[in-house]
C-alpha cells in the first residue's frame, strides 16, 4: 500500500452522534398534534349532539311484545337523517356503534344493544327497508347492510344493522316492508273512515 493510504485507512473515525433531543421534540410535538386532532374530533361529535338535542327520547319496547316473527343478531352500525348516508345522528346514542339483537313482532322492530341504549321502532313508524351498501363510517360490499328507515321526532332515521348471516337480510327486507305497509294501509283507512 502506499503511504497515502496507509494514513487514511489509520486515521480514527468516531460513530455519528444521535441528536436526542431532536428526536424527543420531534416525537412529543407528534403526540401533541395527534391529541390536538383526536380532541377536535371529539368537540365535533359533542357539538352535532348539541344541535341534534331536540330529538325526542328513544321508545322503548312494551312489555308484551308479542310473538317474534323474525330474531337478527349481528351488528348496529348507526343512524343517519333518511336519505342522506352521511348524515350522522348521535344523539340519545344512535351514533354509538354495538353489537344488537333484533326482534320483529306485530308491535315494531326491537333493538337491544349491549353497552349502548336501546330503543324500539314502533309498527306506525316503520317507512320501510332495504340492502344498501353504506351508512355513515361504514361501508360494506353491495347488499352488505340492512337499512331501517322509521319516523321519530317528525323526520325519518335511517338505522344500519348488519347481520352476522348476511343471507337473513331478504327476509327481513321483505318482513319490515310489508309490516310498515299494513300499518300505512291500517292507519290510512282510520284516518279516511273518521272524516
Amino acid at each position: 500500500m502506499t503511504p497515502s493510504l496507509i494514513h487514511l485507512a489509520a486515521e480514527p473515525h468516531s460513530a455519528p452522534v444521535t441528536d436526542w433531543a431532536g428526536r424527543i421534540a420531534w416525537v412529543v410535538g407528534l403526540l401533541v398534534f395527534v391529541v390536538f386532532v383526536y380532541w377536535l374530533m371529539r368537540q365535533g361529535w359533542k357539538w352535532r349532539g348539541t344541535l341534534q338535542g331536540d330529538l325526542p327520547e328513544l321508545p322503548t319496547a312494551p312489555a308484551e311484545a308479542g310473538e317474534p316473527r323474525l330474531a337478527l343478531s349481528g351488528r348496529y352500525h348507526g343512524s343517519t337523517t333518511a336519505g342522506q348516508w352521511l348524515d350522522r345522528i348521535v344523539a340519545r346514542g344512535l351514533g354509538t356503534r354495538s353489537r344488537a339483537e333484533l326482534t320483529l313482532t306485530d308491535q315494531g322492530l326491537s333493538v337491544v344493544r349491549p353497552g349502548a341504549t336501546d330503543f324500539f321502532v314502533p309498527a306506525a313508524a316503520l317507512r320501510g327497508a332495504r340492502l344498501d351498501k353504506g351508512i355513515a363510517g361504514k361501508v360494506l360490499p353491495e347488499g352488505g347492510l340492512l337499512v331501517v328507515t322509521w319516523e321519530h321526532g317528525g323526520g325519518q332515521i335511517d338505522s344500519g344493522f348488519r347481520s352476522d348471516q348476511a343471507t337473513e337480510h331478504p327476509a327481513w327486507v321483505e318482513a319490515l316492508n310489508q309490516l310498515s305497509t299494513t300499518e300505512h294501509t291500517t292507519e290510512h283507512s282510520e284516518t279516511e273512515g273518521a272524516r
